[in-house]
This record gives C-alpha cells, structure tokens and sequence, in this order.
C-alpha cells in the first residue's frame, strides 16, 4: 500500500500516491519530495498567490527551496551539491508546480538549465566552479538568455547579439526578447555569434554574465500566466568580460545547446506542465468531493460525466507524465545517472542523441495541460470560474506551455520534417537551398524574366580575389 501523502498535519485532498509513479524514485528522492510538499504547503503555495496577483519575482521561495539544497540539486557531491539525477529534476519541478508555486518552477527549471550548462564545461573554468559551489549557501539564482527580438521562438539564431575579444577577455552584447527571471537572476548563461564571426549562425558560444551586467525593466512584465517569471527583455550592452566568462570553447554554443540546455529545459518545462495538471485535477477532487446538489442528494463528484472528465484528465496527464520520467531515466542511462566528469571530454554529447524524443515530450505535456485545466474549470463550474478556487489561476499559468519556445508549431514540424525528410531538411539556421523550389519558380519565367534575374545575380557576386 502506499504511503499516505500529508498536507500539513492532515491527510491531502487531492489524488494519493497511488496516482503516482513512486517506484522511480529512490528513497533518498522520496525523502527529499515529502519535504518539498511540505515547504509548498508551507511557504510555497502562498507565495504563488502573492506573485501572481502583483507580478512579484519568487525569491523568497527560492530562498525556501535552498535550505533544501535544491538550486544545487545536480551539482556533484564533490562540489557541495546533492548529486542527483534527471529524474529527481523532473520530480522537483513537478512537485513545485502541483503543490507550490508554477512561476516558481518555470523559473526553478530556467535556473537547473543554466547550471547544466555551467556543469558541462566548468571543470577547467574557476569562475564557474565556484558560483556553482555557492548556488544554495548564497542562493544564486541562474537562468539562460537565448531568444532574440528579431526571430522569435527561434532561439537558437541571435542575430541581435554578439561578441568580440578584447585585451585578455571579451566584450559582449546580448539583446533578448524573453528572459525568465530578467533582471533578477544572480547570473546568466547568455548565447550570441561568436568571436569572429563571419555570418555563419551556427556558430555560436556561450558566455556567463552576473546581474551587474543586465538591463531590464520587470515593470514591462505583463503576462497572461505565470506573472512571478519577470519573463520580459534584457540587454547586455558592450559588457567587458574576463577571459573565463566564456562558457567552453569558441563555437561551443550549438553543442552546449543540444547537449544539456535543451534537453533539460524540455524535461523539465514538461514536468512543470505536468505538475500544473496536477494540479487542477487536485482541486477539482476536492470540490466535487465535497459540493453537494441538495435537490437530488448528489456530491458532484457523483455525476457521471465528472467521473468522466476526471478520469480522462489523469489517463491522459499519467500518460505524459510516463513519457517524461523515461525520458528522464534515458538521459540518466546514457550519461552515468548524471555524471558531469564524462564531459572533460568536449565532445561527449551523449544527451544530444534524444533531443528529439524530448520535442515530443514538451509537446504532449504543453497540449495536455491546455486541455486538462479548461475540463476541471468546467468541471468545477461557476466556483472554479473565481479566484478563489485557484484553477483560474492555474488556466492562466498552463497556457503558456503551447506558446513558450519551442513553440508546439515549431516542434510538431521539426518532428514531421525530421521523420519524413531527414533531420538535414530541418535546417536550423537557413543555410541549405531548396533546388525544387527554386527549379520549379525558375520554370515560370520568361526569357527575358531569367535574364533579368540572371543578371541580378551576377551583378551580386563579389569580385574574386587575385593571387
């Protein structure tokens, strides 16, 4: 039988461990996850009330989550971290966003993907060794800069940022578009062009920048959901950064990406997604549990169509929760459970082999949260229609998951091209020429329309260089 799941010092309202996948967990994990749902039940959860009703940024809950040792949560042992895996990530986050707060574990999510990225290439870097040994003792709050104001969702192609060398480090600028946590965060793993540049998008590379270093105005923060985030624009102007600022080699920023930003941003993004389900089936149980129809002697929970709309709600959330936590446990097998020492080899990328796996997995979990927040609104009704209930808020919260880069638009192509045309056609920064087309347009002109068009392109070619 399973353990009884507490809320205080009473039994919890909503759906019991029996609900949940507990056998993945070590004992060591399921220790840490009773601890943590106590600390939603008694800090977390009503903090979230306060972020979200005056945008204000969750550090007191990080604050909280430190005495657990959690902003270090996969920092080796050796480094004063807890050690653990990508499955224990996933669950933390999940427990934060069903149980505590949501902004909270979007930006709890954006601070584990800027420590992997750290974690990948600090074993030769002192700066980055010791932020990452002062993370909970100091609560150093990180996060990533990726996005560009000029290309959207496609973070992956800064073309509003760069950096050069200067002296013995580096000047840098960094214009983003959405930065979680943007002007609060302590540090930032931020990605521009690189150093000599030469118009090739992909080459690119990564840099740590501290909090001095960023403008923001989390006055402009206006969101929908998620209103702790502060997801809003930042700008690193011209910054003059040390020489161990530059987070691996030169050109290491598509690498570092594939590796270890993505797959646990979309793990864990996935769980947040998954936690706010959670969520609303939570509260749904415990409303239509306890609100009775008095006309017909009824609860709620008695009708039919409820039980309906609740049991697909978990068959379908269990299902992306499932798809997750194997994931999970895929990144723990082919990296040691999480071991950061096989990266003193630059070019062990075994995470970069599933990233394609975790677009699915973020794309589930972001279409199911939509669809499940809005059947326990209607199953809860009027009640669940006002604040104080809390699913309102939690509407809001879930419905960032479609539009939060990658988009699902944009992974749902990425999924169907890939499979269809190669995972060469997905050309990420617009290098490859698709001769069809062109083949097929060209067929359309004229003489004279070709030869115009000829002679454009002629007149584009640079002169070749002379021996």
């Amino acid at each position: 039988m399973a353990d009884v799941k507490m809320w205080g010092k009473e039994e919890f309202w909503g759906l019991g461990f029996e609900w949940d996948p507990q056998w993945l967990l070590s004992p060591a994990q399921k220790a840490l996850q009773s601890k943590l749902i106590a600390l939603c039940e008694s800090t977390l959860r009503a903090n979230a009330v306060e972020s979200d009703a005056s945008y204000i940024y969750p550090r007191k809950n990080f604050e909280a989550l430190a005495t657990l040792g959690l902003l270090s949560l996969n920092v080796p042992k050796e480094l004063g971290g807890l050690g653990e895996n990508h499955v224990c990530a996933a669950m933390v986050v999940e427990t934060i966003a069903r149980y505590g707060c949501p902004s909270t574990a979007m930006c709890y999510t954006m601070h584990l993907g800027a420590t992997a990225a750290a974690l990948l290439r600090h074993h030769d870097n002192p700066i980055l060794t010791d932020i990452l040994k002062r993370l909970d003792r100091d609560v150093l709050i990180g996060t990533l800069s990726y996005s560009d104001p000029e290309t959207g969702s496609h973070f992956w192609y800064p073309i509003s940022s760069k950096a050069e060398a200067h002296g013995d480090g580096w000047k840098v600028t960094k214009k983003a578009s959405w930065t979680t946590s943007g002007g609060f965060a302590d540090w930032y793993i931020v990605q521009t062009t690189s150093p000599g540049f030469a118009g090739d998008y992909s080459d690119l590379s990564c840099f740590l920048v501290t909090k001095d270093e960023v403008k923001a105005n989390p006055s402009e923060w206006d969101g929908l959901g998620l209103r702790g985030n502060q997801s809003g624009p930042i700008m690193v102007e011209n910054a003059i950064l040390p020489k161990d600022a530059l987070v691996g080699p030169i050109g290491d920023g598509a690498k570092s990406n594939d590796e270890v930003v993505d797959p646990f941003f979309l793990t864990c993004s996935s769980a947040c997604w998954n936690g706010i389900s959670l969520a609303v089936i939570d509260i749904a149980k415990r409303h239509t549990t306890r609100k009775t129809h008095n006309d017909v002697g009824m609860r709620v929970a008695d009708y039919p169509t409820i039980q309906d709309y609740v049991g697909e709600a978990i068959m379908d959330t269990n299902s992306c929760r499932a798809f997750d936590f194997q994931m999970a446990q895929a990144l723990d097998s082919v990296t040691n459970n999480c071991d950061w020492s096989i990266h003193k080899d630059v070019d062990a990328l075994p995470r970069s082999a599933l990233l394609h796996w975790l677009w699915q997995v973020k794309f589930e979990a972001a279409k199911n949260v939509a669809h499940v927040v809005d059947k326990m609104l209607h199953a809860t009704g009027g009640t669940g229609f006002r604040p104080a209930l809390q699913i309102e808020r939690y509407l809001r919260d879930g419905k960032a998951g479609w539009v939060m880069g990658p988009t699902n638009e944009v992974l749902r192509q990425f999924v169907g091209k890939a499979s269809l045309l190669g995972f060469g056609s997905l050309d990420y920064w617009n290098k490859s020429i698709n001769e069809r087309v062109l083949n097929n347009e060209i067929k359309k002109m004229d003489d004279e329309e070709k030869r115009a068009l000829a002679e454009k392109l002629l007149a584009e070619i640079k002169p070749a260089k002379v021996a």
